[in-house]
């Protein structure tokens, strides 16, 4: 199979944890942009969504009983601070990142406007989307989905701590095997939890395939880009 020319890497914002309990790892932000850079100067294009999980955790326990909209727009501006951080480790590393945020937030990094991605894109710039979709009650999961289609990525990469999407959690059952392929309409039958309904439904209708794999397994990311079967894919 031939690789990829145009993806979204759908990153966790624990994913930046490493081993602390919350926060950003250095090191290990570090190492995940070695990897970038391997897939950037291979001449995809690439544009990525960063959850905040990892800023948010340390707040949870004062956002119990909080308003869920309230909650909601905490987690977003928390996926704000995530993608300047990961904007700046790619400086470091010698590639141009650009920030666009689905909230405004002018004086601290553009608002996402469709047109001016893409031409960053086609520039070889890699864009990294920020505040989710921009309302509540929507998760990054979604907003990667929807950004995915938007910019007319040919997949959308989901890097998680698995290696791919098993018939059960390896962590519990040494049983569990891992799926090289499988479709959409049999991952909703064994009620698989690839990634929440709202974006695993919109991949499936806009025939947008989706690539599960470890971020933490060396090399997988540039060898899913390159097609190599890494990790687990969903298609039609």
């Amino acid at each position: 199979m031939s690789g990829y020319k145009r993806v979204l890497l759908k990153l966790s914002g624990e994913a930046l944890m490493g081993d602390d309990p919350y926060g950003i790892n250095r090191a290990t932000i570090v190492k995940m942009v070695e990897d970038i850079a391997q897939v950037v100067h291979s001449g995809v294009q690439l544009a990525i969504v960063i959850g905040g999980g990892n800023i948010f955790r340390g707040v949870a326990g004062g956002a119990v009983g909080m308003d869920r909209a309230t909650a909601d727009y905490m987690g977003m501006l928390a996926t704000v601070m995530n993608s300047l951080a990961l904007a700046d480790a790619m400086r470091h590393g010698g590639l141009v990142a650009r920030v666009m945020s689905a909230i405004s937030i002018d004086q601290v990094v553009e608002s996402y406007v469709r047109p001016k991605a893409l031409q960053y894109l086609e520039e070889g710039k890699s864009v990294i989307f920020a505040g989710g979709t921009g309302n509540p009650f929507f998760t990054t999961d979604t907003a990667a989905a929807l950004r995915a289609a938007e910019i007319g990525a040919e997949v959308m990469l989901k890097a998680t701590k698995v290696d791919g999407i098993y018939t059960a959690d390896p962590a519990r059952d040494a049983r569990a095997e891992r799926f090289e392929r499988i479709s959409f309409d049999e991952a909703i039958v064994r009620r698989l939890q690839v990634m929440d309904a709202t974006a695993f439904a919109l991949c499936r209708d806009q025939g947008l395939p989706i690539r599960v794999f470890s971020i933490f397994k060396s090399g997988a990311l540039l060898r899913v880009v390159q097609g190599e079967p890494e990790g687990t894919l969903v298609h039609l």
